[in-house]
């Protein structure tokens, strides 16, 4: 008998409007769309760039009323230094947002989606 194996993960994450997330991640971060189950007023879809799928899910403005912890994904790249500056083009980032190297050496940059799900792209150093 085989042995089970992880494969990928999709995480879902929480926004107040699929639509305006779509266009921030496809028109900003650089993914397309690759599902959505509603082709006019989506509540639930997808997001794909390269081997990362990202799904986004609609909650009710309620829900944002108090402030709770979002999500904070961290996803492995290669040539960090390009996506940054790609991102940097399409104004994406807060200010101060930089590339660091951490102590558990990492090269890592982060900032929050249009709904304060946190995104931390990083490579490992060598």
């Amino acid at each position: 008998m085989g042995k089970a194996h992880l494969h990928q993960i999709h995480p879902v994450l929480p926004v107040q409007n699929v639509v305006e997330a779509l266009s921030f991640y496809v028109n900003k971060l650089g993914f397309k769309i690759a599902f959505a189950n509603d082709s006019k007023n989506p509540t639930y879809a997808g997001v794909r760039r390269d081997d990362i799928e990202i799904h986004l899910q609609w909650h009710d403005a309620k829900e944002w009323e108090n402030s709770i912890d979002r999500p904070m994904l961290r996803i492995v790249t290669q040539n960090i230094e390009l996506l940054f500056e790609e991102y940097t083009s399409k104004d994406v980032f807060h200010e101060n947002t930089a590339i660091r190297e951490t102590a558990w050496q990492t090269k890592e940059f982060a900032f929050y989606d249009l709904y304060k799900n946190g995104l931390t792209f990083y490579q490992e150093l060598q």
